[in-house]
């Protein structure tokens, strides 16, 4: 008869000594991290079937409906009954990981077995791998649902100009509709701004894990080369070529990259990594206060100059500036002394190694597939496939004293070394600079070479991006890009985190607002059992 009063006055005490978290949390779709939703989900507040049904309200609302991002190219048909499953899981046994449970895209050209993987190109729609890539397989083991394959720039075809690829057409940027997600990982970056998964994968040869990210306000990394294995993704350069974890906080890409990063005998490029990873996942390095005493040298060689990139460069000076307020030593210019832009117009190697690469992805498919290699790619693709393929099948037959290609090996080793070298030099833990300088460009403008900076790339070296603001007139968004020596993403993750939390610029787009039941209240596990006590 007593016992209800008491209780009431126990919860009270409950929650003036463990402070405002006791007295009730909240929850939002759009604003959480990997670590809400666990605690969510610990709490009972919220289960793996609840998130898969939030976000495919989203996907129902504003990719084919409302503004029509259009980014999704297969919904995973089984993704709340993997959801139901998860949570019977979890209630037994526990979670596998932070991803247990929690939605994941992926950029179209990570094989699934279970999904089609048409890497944005028409004659593929129907193409069934075998076998999942190494990543997916990872993430799988780590609880996380596949919800969607998204769209991408057509690998192998010529779509209509503006549009991303031959299987879905144009997909938009949730910041402004009229402007493009970026090539190639558009799709990953439209869909997590949109808020249509909780983190996603893109990748690049050149720009494309950077580039969405930076055009759509996310967090990404593009990792040391050989970090993460790229078994089963469809690649143009077998040396180029990265898998790049993307999400809406530093926390979510840090959690991500510590699930599919690692060794794999599929990718000998990987061989580097054992050793050379820490033992406690990357999360862990996250401290609000890292970037007191952190020593950030930047790096003018990568400042365009011109009035079009003074409000881009304002939002990354004036980046630079907080990370000082915050007590980060600051060496200010660093400078290779080379002439960077002109040498990373002629650098790449990914036209070289595209068909050879091409074979390695097509073999993998099995003797089934609708294109098994370059040959049948350029014979049923017909008109559609890029003249550049044809010209380079025609052209190149190997590249063991190709004299172009082994120059630009050498210049990117010799730019790799001057970065380190340069690190070295003045003792730093990062080199900060614009990724670019432009916001996105309209769907259909002429692609503008000033806002490529593809160094990260062609060196190997990791790079993280964070945002740094908006440009005025277009609401483009604009990327600060913190880039370091092999293997020292704990830094790089740390150095962002740090800076993603006192300078809190990151906003959600104008057009996918938050829909009903996204945002609740809840009570946390530790308030809850003190609560009950007796």
């Amino acid at each position: 008869m007593h016992r209800f009063p008491r209780l009431l006055r126990t919860a009270a005490l409950a929650a003036a000594l463990l402070g405002p978290a006791a007295r009730g949390a909240t929850f939002d779709l759009q604003t959480a991290t990997l670590a809400e939703i666990n605690a969510a989900m610990d709490a009972g507040a919220l289960t793996a079937e609840k998130l898969v049904s939030l976000y495919l309200a989203r996907i129902a609302a504003y990719d084919r409906a409302g503004p029509r991002i259009n980014a999704i190219i297969t919904l995973n048909p089984r993704a709340l009954e993997t959801a139901r499953a998860l949570d019977a899981e979890r209630a037994a046994k526990g979670p596998r990981s932070p991803l247990h449970g929690v939605p994941v895209v992926l950029k179209d050209l990570f094989d699934t077995e279970d999904m089609p993987t048409t890497c944005g190109f028409l004659p593929l729609k129907d193409s069934r791998p075998l076998h999942d890539a190494t990543v997916v397989r990872r993430l799988r083991a780590a609880g996380a649902i596949i919800l969607a394959k998204v769209n991408l720039s057509d690998w192998f075809g010529t779509p209509p100009k503006g549009d991303q690829s031959t299987v879905l057409g144009r997909t938009l940027n949730p910041y402004n509709l009229a402007l493009t997600p970026g090539g190639s990982s558009g799709g990953t970056g439209a869909a997590l701004a949109a808020g249509f998964a909780q983190v996603g994968l893109g990748s690049e040869t050149g720009v494309s894990i950077r580039n969405p990210t930076s055009n759509n306000s996310l967090v990404g990394l593009a990792p040391t080369r050989g970090l993460i294995p790229r078994a089963g993704m469809t690649m143009t350069s077998f040396a180029q070529e990265r898998c790049g974890p993307m999400g809406r906080s530093v926390h979510d890409v840090a959690v991500l990259t510590g699930i599919v990063a690692g060794f794999d005998a599929e990718d000998l490029l990987t061989i580097g990594s054992p050793g050379r990873t820490p033992a406690a996942p990357y999360a862990s390095f996250l401290r609000k206060d890292a970037l007191r005493g952190a020593r950030i040298g930047v790096f003018r060689d990568l400042f365009r100059q011109g009035p079009d990139h003074t409000e881009g460069v304002a939002l990354v000076e004036k980046a630079i500036a907080a990370m000082r307020a915050a007590g980060a030593v600051i060496i200010e210019p660093v400078s290779t002394g080379l002439d960077l832009f002109t040498l990373l117009a002629d650098t790449r190697t990914n036209y070289y190694e595209a068909q050879f690469s091409y074979d390695l992805y097509f073999r993998r498919l099995g003797p089934g597939a609708p294109i098994r290699n370059v040959e049948e790619l350029l014979a049923k693709g017909g008109e559609l496939v890029k003249p550049g393929i044809a010209k380079a099948h025609r052209e190149f037959r190997s590249l063991m004293h190709h004299p172009d290609y082994l120059a630009r090996r050498d210049t990117q080793e010799t730019l790799r070394d001057a970065a380190v070298a340069l690190m070295d030099r003045y003792r730093l833990d990062a080199l900060a600079y614009p990724f670019k300088s432009l916001p996105p460009e309209p769907h259909l403008a002429e692609s503008n070479r000033e806002k490529d900076n593809p160094f990260s790339s062609v060196t190997g070296l990791p790079a993280v991006l964070v945002p740094a603001g908006y440009t005025a007139k277009e609401n483009g968004p604009i990327a600060l890009e913190l880039l370091g020596r092999p293997y020292s993403e704990p830094v790089l993750f740390a150095l962002a985190y740090a800076f993603e939390q006192l300078a809190g610029i990151r906003r959600p787009p104008p057009s996918t607002p938050p829909l009903p039941g996204e945002r609740f209240e809840y009570q946390p596990r530790t308030a809850a059992l003190a609560a009950t006590q007796p």
